[in-house]
């Protein structure tokens, strides 16, 4: 399943909201891959599945992502 995905780096807190798409606020700086890696483990347990079954298909450098779980 591919979803879309904003990802919003330097928040206050981590969390996942659902409302008309899926926002991800991260507390981590969108360096050398941080954000991204925050992201992948906060949707894991959002969607309460393992970090590897969640992949960034498309938008490593973006704040828009496509990204795949596999069930």
């Amino acid at each position: 399943m591919k979803i879309k995905a904003k990802v919003i780096p330097n928040a206050k807190k981590n969390e996942v909201i659902e409302s008309g798409g899926i926002k991800v606020y991260v507390k981590s700086p969108a360096k050398e891959g941080k954000a991204n890696k925050e992201a992948v483990e906060l949707l894991a347990k959002y969607f309460k599945v393992k970090k590897n079954q969640i992949k960034i298909v498309r938008g490593k450098k973006s704040r828009e992502k496509v990204i795949e779980l596999a069930r």
